[in-house]
């Protein structure tokens, strides 16, 4: 006892390109903790892919869609119950401050609506960038609408969601209190976004700045702190107003690929024509019981 074992020459050179002396007590330590490194890449790397890859067939689509989404329990945990929404000096194309309240839990979708799950409800696949895993885009609000109700029977007959349940829209206050993710600055990561300097934006969102000679998949920049991807840019998004029934306008939210990062806050909103397609403009859902009325703002 007491005898020190000699040194061992190890080379781990496929690992990190040198060759490193170590002692035998230390080998299986170093060699655990190198494989330990190697699946976690691995593992991050199928990650990154799994959103970019199409999913296998029709039951994948549908059940895919339903594991993507996001549970939110106001009250619970890190949801707050009672938040501030828009902004106390807004722009002519941001939501004005105001109180909101929300009870009910609701799951939302980590990612905007897919190709393949458009495609495989409606039938059809409008887009102008085709992608299976990319947003869907060139749809209007009504064509929006029908995309729900049919998700809704669909996924009720799979036994997916309960006969209690629905896939609609995201109310305007719904969808801001999700994209702000607790946060109360500009964006859901902060303010510090400069006309010179797009560099902290870039990571979470695509906009005029980036998004030139990219066809992306969804959710391959970074989530905000809830795990939901593209709340800012990629493409505008539909919500739920307390008009959306009757009126021939809607809102959509978040900005788009197409625009300056100036308009991609998280109160960010604009009026349009519910009839309006463009390739800039798509959506992402909600699973949940009817919206909350206290919970539509009417800014």
């Amino acid at each position: 006892s007491g005898a020190v074992a000699a040194p061992v020459l190890v080379d781990l050179s496929s690992s990190f390109g040198t060759v490193i002396m170590i002692s035998h007590p230390h080998i299986r330590i170093v060699s655990s903790f190198i494989l330990l490194l190697t699946l976690l890449a691995d593992f991050v790397s199928a990650q990154q892919l799994s959103t970019k890859t199409p999913s296998k067939n029709e039951a994948e689509i549908l059940k895919r869609f339903v594991d993507e989404c996001v549970e939110i329990t106001p009250g619970r945990h890190e949801f707050p119950q009672q938040v501030t929404l828009g902004v106390e000096t807004p722009e002519k194309h941001e939501v004005a401050v105001h109180q909101a309240t929300f009870r009910d839990p609701f799951r939302i979708s980590r990612y905007e609506t897919t190709q393949e799950l458009y495609q495989l409800v409606m039938g059809s696949n409008p887009s102008r960038w085709k992608g299976l895993r990319n947003s869907v885009e060139t749809v209007s609000f009504d064509d929006v609408q029908t995309f729900c109700r049919k998700l809704t029977q669909r996924l009720r007959d799979d036994q997916l969601i309960s006969s209690e349940q629905e896939v609609r829209l995201p109310t305007s206050d719904e969808w801001e209190y999700c994209c702000r993710a607790g946060s109360a600055s500009r964006f859901s990561f902060g303010n510090d976004v400069g006309d010179s300097d797009t560099k902290t934006l870039d990571a979470f969102a695509w906009h005029t700045g980036n998004a030139a000679g990219n066809d992306p998949a969804v959710g391959v920049l970074q989530p905000n702190r809830w795990g939901l991807y593209d709340m800012h840019g990629y493409v505008w998004e539909y919500v739920l107003g307390p008009d959306s029934g009757d009126s021939e306008t809607c809102r959509i939210r978040g900005g788009s690929w197409k625009d300056h990062h100036s308009m991609l806050t998280s109160a960010t909103q604009l009026t349009v024509s519910r009839q309006i397609r463009s390739d800039g403009l798509g959506f992402r859902c909600v699973i949940g019981g009817q919206p909350e009325s206290k919970n539509s703002s009417d800014q």
